[in-house]
């Protein structure tokens, strides 16, 4: 079976402070189910890239790339395997006891599985494996999930082993066109996407007196809304939104079409329009009104709109930044085919509902609306978990950085935001 077709710098006071951003303010800081990711907007950490930088590690590429990793296979022998994952990333059983949907696959394959929620930071993770895969060693996991730009960065270094297609067809089959050829690997040779991550625009309909928000630059120039609006504290997130209002295209843009949405935003800030930068935190101010409208993400949308039917959300017109959290089978995984396997598991549509019922972030995998909607009709039919032709078309990726653009966007970001 073929794949898809289609068509390190040193630490700096602005990556420090972009890294503190992730983990207090970020998607690392605790929402009620959000408690998942850190630093979408690709913060390095203090002692990630920067001792990357040190130790010289070289970027595998070529052939050399594609054996980086490959080692012996017990799944045959051994029916396990070990996966880490995201806090709160998985659907948990009654009383909070035990996973159903993990249940599942080792009651049907006999493979039990080690699931371990030990990621809370992707900078953390990367430190915590980068020595023993840089050394050729085995991190004891045969399955890590991490956002696209810190997989783009593993892939890079040739320590995660490309995925045999031919135990992956209904992953192959199943997943979404929206998702299927990023530019950080095309064909998905390398991993698969466990959810996506949509950014969007959320408003409080009784802080709005009943109106719309549909734009950045409502958002940006509406009388209306002076000081009750917020935008997100991850730089690709905020910075993204806004290129698109530019009509910018966040995948390709230009350091000068940076400077242009920084100059943008900063005028906000101000006039007083933008009322703060935030992570997690925003919820509670939308729910309350404080926060009349906001760059938002969908999955904590999804949540609040279940407790206060008040909160709306809007696509732009222009679009909105989307990314995703992502599963590689590390270098010298010990059981390769187990964890091709179970990610095969959840682009079945049972097990993929199963999940996306709990998380309530964007599904993946197509089909699976007709078992989602057995499980709740709302969720079926809400497009921030299932997005329909026309919001998939409107999804737009923030481009890979090169580590010199890290350094000078995340300090001029965080000039802006006061951090």
């Amino acid at each position: 079976m073929e794949q898809f077709q289609h068509g390190s710098a040193t630490a700096t006071s602005a990556v420090e402070r972009a890294t503190r951003r992730s983990i207090t303010s970020g998607r690392g800081a605790l929402t009620r189910r959000s408690l998942m990711r850190a630093a979408g907007g690709g913060a390095l950490a203090l002692g990630g890239i920067g001792a990357l930088s040190a130790c010289g590690i070289p970027a595998a590429g070529g052939k050399d790339k594609a054996a980086a990793g490959v080692s012996d296979d017990f799944s045959a022998e051994e029916k396990q395997v070990v996966f880490s994952n995201w806090t709160e990333y998985m659907d948990v059983g009654e009383n909070d006891k035990g996973y159903p949907s993990l249940e599942a696959f080792t009651k049907r394959t006999g493979i039990s599985v080690k699931y371990t929620a030990d990621i809370n930071d992707n900078n953390e993770f990367f430190g915590k494996i980068q020595q023993q895969l840089n050394n050729g060693q085995a991190i004891g996991r045969d399955l890590i999930c991490v956002t696209d730009w810190m997989a783009a960065r593993l892939i890079r270094l040739g320590w995660v082993q490309k995925l045999d297609p031919t135990h992956l067809p209904h992953a192959y089959a199943n997943l979404s066109a929206q998702f299927r050829s990023p530019a950080w690997d095309p064909g998905r040779a390398y991993s698969y996407p466990w959810t996506g991550i949509s950014t969007v625009i959320a408003y409080n309909e009784k802080a709005t007196g009943g109106r719309k928000v549909d734009s950045i630059s409502q958002l940006l120039d509406d009388p209306a809304l002076k000081g009750k609006v917020g935008f997100l504290s991850e730089m690709r997130d905020s910075i993204g939104m806004t290129l698109l209002d530019l009509g910018k295209d966040p995948a390709q843009f230009t350091g000068d079409d940076y400077d242009a949405a920084v100059a943008r935003l900063q005028k906000g800030v101000d006039s007083k329009q933008i009322r703060r930068f935030t992570g997690n935190d925003y919820t509670s101010d939308l729910e309350k009104g404080d926060l009349a409208a906001c760059v938002a993400w969908a999955g904590d949308v999804v949540q609040l709109q279940a407790d206060n039917p008040s909160v709306k959300f809007a696509i732009p017109k222009a679009g909105y930044i989307s990314s995703s959290d992502n599963l590689l089978v590390p270098a010298k995984a010990r059981h390769k085919t187990n964890a091709e396997k179970l990610i095969d598991y959840y682009y079945e549509p049972g097990p993929a509902a199963q999940l996306a019922a709990y998380i309530n972030y964007v599904c993946p995998v197509e089909g699976v609306a007709k078992e989602l909607a057995k499980l709740d009709k709302a969720l079926a039919d809400s497009t921030l978990i299932l997005p329909d032709k026309e919001m998939a078309a409107k999804a737009h990726p923030f481009r890979t950085l090169s580590e010199a653009e890290e350094k000078t966007y995340e300090e001029k970001f965080a000039k802006l935001i006061g951090a």
